[in-house]
């Protein structure tokens, strides 16, 4: 059974994340430039919020706020669901499934360790069943 740990370790170490007082259009082009759809948002070195996509168009686009004067700190999630390392795979599925979020920060203990989507899951999921058929298929070769 694959662990968040085992995917958090072919990530790239780097964790890209926001400021609470960033601008929701810096935070947006942060998020443009590596084309992911949510950043942790953190206080020095402390996870304070989850910014989304989804969190910019239902409280900036839909509120007719602006993009450009309004903090992160605004609109972003704050009661943010997190995984642990020691989590599979199929537990974090669950959660985000039942949660309906495509975005989960990775803690262990008070630190941030990484980012997860549901993208990152999926191709976990298709991995570990490809590796379960080519298992079968050597076992029936055999």
């Amino acid at each position: 059974m694959t662990t968040i740990a085992r995917i958090l370790s072919s990530k790239p170490l780097e964790i890209i994340t926001a400021r609470p007082t960033d601008s929701v259009i810096s935070a947006l082009k942060v998020m443009a430039q590596y084309n992911i759809g949510a950043v942790p948002v953190v206080a020095g070195e402390r996870l304070v919020g989850i910014f989304s996509e989804r969190d910019y168009a239902r409280k900036v686009v839909l509120q007719d706020r602006s993009s450009a004067d309004t903090e992160v700190q605004a609109i972003m999630t704050a009661n943010v669901i997190c995984a642990r390392p020691d989590q599979s795979v199929q537990d974090c599925m669950k959660v985000m499934t039942d949660r309906h979020i495509r975005h989960l920060p990775v803690m262990d203990g008070e630190r941030l360790i990484g980012m997860l989507s549901i993208g990152d899951l999926v191709k976990a999921i298709i991995d570990e069943q490809q590796f379960q058929i080519e298992q079968l298929e050597s076992y029936i070769r055999s």
